[in-house]
């Protein structure tokens, strides 16, 4: 069970590649927003939204850890179902509970990195990932 979790699911050629820009090019998008949070953290400012109520300085740790330990690890396509939830709960809060009484274009946002992180999880990581060379 464990192992078919992280097996990656044989794709087409084509697909193995449109995987492999998806996975990366969503990833490095979502690392600017990661380093914003770390460079304002470090610079002292722990102050975010708190809506489950962990604490704000919890919470931006929390989504920290998402936006960029998680993005690194999706670009090299490792333990990738896995660093997808953290991702894909932390857009479902960002659209569903932060953005949930803004109008759409600020709702736009997390739908646009959802959507690729719901498609990976379903697709998985593809041929060129580190997922590919543990667990085939």
């Amino acid at each position: 069970m464990f192992l078919r979790f992280f097996k990656p699911l044989p794709l087409p050629a084509s697909a193995n590649w449109g995987v492999l820009i998806l996975r990366v090019g969503t990833s490095l998008l979502m690392l600017r927003y990661g380093f914003s949070k770390l460079d304002r953290y470090l610079g002292g400012n722990h102050g975010f939204a708190d809506p489950f109520g962990l604490g704000e300085e919890l919470t931006l740790l929390l989504t920290i850890f998402a936006e960029l330990i998680c993005s690194i690890l999706l670009i090299a396509g490792f333990l990738t179902r896995a660093i997808l939830i953290p991702l894909i709960i932390t857009m479902l809060v960002a659209l569903l509970i932060i953005h949930s009484d803004d109008p759409f274009d600020k709702k736009e946002h997390p739908i646009v990195f959802l959507i690729p992180y719901l498609t990976l999880w379903l697709t998985g990581p593809g041929l060129y990932s580190i997922d590919n060379k543990l667990f085939k």
